[in-house]
């Protein structure tokens, strides 16, 4: 998405589960995604983005401004961590209890303060202006609403890596159902708002139309 924006031409490389397992011992630390550039290999999520950014002028004006964008990227992944571990879970009764908490605690506990931080940044993630941590929250939420729907069995649903989503799952509700509607974002304005304003830029609208749709 960051390298579509960028107007950058790269080659979109995917593999299958069979295809992974054995590219997975020639990966770095075993996990994708990665990025090759100029033959060397860049890894973990955050960093290819922080990398990308900057390279798309999407980075912080000073220190100070490159450490408000980490903070709401590490702050992100903390939530996403937590969204990760339900559904990860395989015992059928920690996994209930931890749909309950994330949908009763966690969930409202991130939604309200990212919206706060969007209405007091001039309707973005930091700093007042669009950075490369608006698309990459943009994009990781399609990851975390694809893990949920699976656990209710949406299997028409699918992930992609930094690909369209709902940006956040939001809202307080009793059910995956009810958490995923489009209703759930009325109680946030800012971030409903936030989320028209990325999916419209151009340079992501490019990538949304364009992009495979790889169940991975």
């Amino acid at each position: 998405m960051l390298l579509t924006y960028m107007g950058q031409e790269f080659e979109d490389v995917r593999v299958t589960f069979d295809e992974w397992k054995k590219i997975k011992p020639t990966s770095p630390f075993g996990k994708l995604p990665t990025l090759e550039v100029d033959g060397k290999i860049i890894t973990q999520s955050a960093a290819i983005c922080r990398y990308l950014g900057r390279e798309a002028g999407l980075a912080g004006a000073n220190p100070w401004e490159d450490l408000q964008i980490d903070i709401i990227v590490d702050t992100f992944s903390d939530f996403r961590k937590d969204v990760s571990g339900f559904h990860h879970e395989s015992d059928p009764e920690v996994k209930e209890k931890k749909r309950l908490a994330l949908l009763k605690e966690t969930v409202p506990f991130y939604f309200e303060r990212f919206d706060k931080i969007i209405k007091d940044n001039n309707g973005y993630v930091a700093n007042g202006k669009l950075s490369w941590a608006d698309i990459f929250l943009f994009g990781f939420s399609d990851t975390l609403i694809a893990q949920l729907q699976d656990d209710i069995k949406y299997s028409s649903m699918k992930r992609y890596w930094l690909s369209w989503g709902d940006i956040y799952v939001a809202g307080i509700s009793c059910t995956v159902v009810a958490l995923l509607k489009e209703e759930v974002f009325e109680p946030f304005p800012n971030l409903k708002e936030w989320r028209s304003k990325i999916f419209n830029i151009p340079g992501i609208k490019i990538w949304l139309d364009k992009r495979p749709n790889n169940h991975i």
